[in-house]
């Protein structure tokens, strides 16, 4: 089996000829049919294996199928007999996370079961938001999201100069009538776009990583907290958090699935930001944008940072 769990004859041929339901590939393939299948490929192994809630990394394939928003393949699992309500990471059910998605009415919801007020919050903010950015081409982005500080504020702490004539302009322009370019240009790194947004700025690099590299982040994060976010084309998007001048969290994956340790808070936005890194980082400082003017440009205004060492902040 490749990645098409969709061939619902397929499957039943190659369980007919002894193939294990319970194990695939170091997964179980009732997991990964609910991320990848059809209805009917799910609801083959589903009758097929000895427990349609079996963990794997600490969720059930109904957990699955909801996260990855496949509704029907959800319904084929808890036709199954899955349990919707079974608590799992940061205390989220499938059926109650599906409260706050495209799905609500996904399941028959028991009384007792809702969204408090601000899970509710979180989840309108966050259709508001990815609405409002859109779907858009940001590999190789470099954002710091920074709450409650405007954009002077951001160039003040980063003792950046506004590039506005000159050689640096040249270069600037040369950048953007060709981003791939700068990859390659040395002059490309120190050159960030800034921006006032609802709730705070946006520090962006349309070409690169340097909005994320930690002395950045230490700067602007000063009294404030702040998300970096790099969308490397090479390994996929790279996070950090800086907080009061100190960088408290690295290597993080924005727009990526939960991990088992998340508190209920962080379950819910990668839920609802999954796939979508640059909502996620918005979010996360808190930052309520009306468009991606901040993300891709133009920015309010392009500055110089100084040359020096942002990587031992």
């Amino acid at each position: 089996m490749g990645w098409d769990w969709t061939d619902a004859d397929d499957i039943r041929r190659r369980l007919d000829d002894g193939a294990d339901p319970e194990s695939w590939s170091g997964g179980r393939p009732l997991h990964r049919a609910a991320v990848f299948g059809s209805p009917q490929a799910v609801a083959e192994l589903a009758r097929r294996v000895a427990d349609v809630d079996a963990l794997e990394d600490g969720v059930t394939a109904l957990w699955e199928a909801v996260m990855s928003r496949k509704p029907d393949n959800a319904r084929a699992l808890a036709a199954a007999g899955a349990d919707p309500w079974r608590p799992l990471l940061g205390g989220w059910s499938p059926g109650r996370l599906s409260l706050a998605g495209p799905t609500p009415e996904l399941f028959p919801v028991p009384e007792g079961v809702f969204l408090t007020d601000a899970e509710r919050a979180a989840a309108q903010e966050a259709h508001r938001l990815t609405t409002a950015l859109g779907d858009f081409y940001y590999d190789g982005t470099g954002l710091a999201c920074v709450a409650g500080i405007d954009a002077a504020e951001a160039v003040r702490r980063l003792q950046a100069a506004p590039v506005v004539d000159g050689e640096r302009l040249e270069v600037l322009n040369e950048l953007l009538e060709d981003l791939y370019a700068a990859y390659d240009m040395d002059e490309s790194s120190q050159i960030v776009g800034v921006t006032s947004v609802p709730g705070g700025c946006v520090v962006t690099q349309p070409w690169g990583y340097a909005p994320q590299m930690p002395g950045v982040l230490a700067r602007l994060s000063a009294d404030t907290l702040c998300y970096g976010l790099y969308a490397n084309p090479k390994s996929g998007n790279q996070g950090g958090i800086a907080r009061h001048g100190r960088i408290e969290g690295w290597d993080l994956h924005p727009g990526g699935g939960p991990d088992e340790n998340d508190t209920s808070k962080e379950v819910l936005a990668s839920y609802l930001y999954q796939h979508n890194a640059v909502a996620y980082a918005c979010a996360f400082a808190g930052l309520r944008l009306d468009d991606r003017r901040a993300v891709v440009g133009p920015p309010d205004v392009w500055v110089e940072l100084p040359r020096r060492d942002y990587w031992s902040h």
